[in-house]
């Protein structure tokens, strides 16, 4: 029996969800998926989760990886990985969105508005219509901001493992 190699250990010794997430990346560039369009998923799949309107961000992703032609399971997998974002950053965007149209604060709780929503929906547009209508302005300024740091941010390290990848299946060969 071999000793492992250096690289093996190294591997062995990253936590599981590196290694998972490493390996999945290594798919995804096996089959001809590029660093960049993984770091546009991946910023996509971020920013998408994070709309303020409970409820829409699977269609969302759906819709906007068709249209870009993006790999869908990675975009729902960062769309599901990132949903614990979306309830902070809806209190985020409303009130980004009160000071940008200088409207006054509405008092409001998630839970409080999903009873409402539940109970009487049109009493709840009635009332919560125009605070989601400036959250989405909020996310619509904030959001292309956000997708292009996670994208540039990205984009070094996937082109790197990219590059190991390439390398190591030349030397296979």
């Amino acid at each position: 029996m071999r000793a492992p190699t250096a690289a093996e250990q190294q591997r062995a010794a990253r936590p599981g969800w590196r290694r998972r997430i490493r390996e999945l990346l290594l798919v995804q560039l096996s089959q001809g998926i590029t660093a960049e369009k993984i770091s546009l998923t991946v910023a996509l799949g971020l920013i998408l989760s994070t709309f303020p309107i409970l409820g829409t961000t699977t269609a969302l992703c759906l819709l906007v990886g068709v249209c870009l032609g993006l790999n869908q399971p990675v975009m729902q997998l960062v769309n599901w990985v990132a949903f614990p974002l979306q309830l902070p950053g809806i209190y985020l965007y409303v009130r980004v969105g009160e000071r940008l149209t200088g409207s006054a604060p509405v008092a409001f709780s998630i839970t409080g508005m999903l009873q409402l929503f539940r109970a009487a929906p049109l009493q709840f547009l009635r009332q919560f219509g125009m605070t989601g209508l400036r959250a989405v302005l909020a996310w619509l300024l904030i959001a292309p901001l956000i997708a292009a740091v996670v994208y540039l941010a990205l984009l070094p390290p996937l082109r790197r493992l990219a590059r190991a990848r390439s390398a190591s299946a030349a030397d296979v060969r």
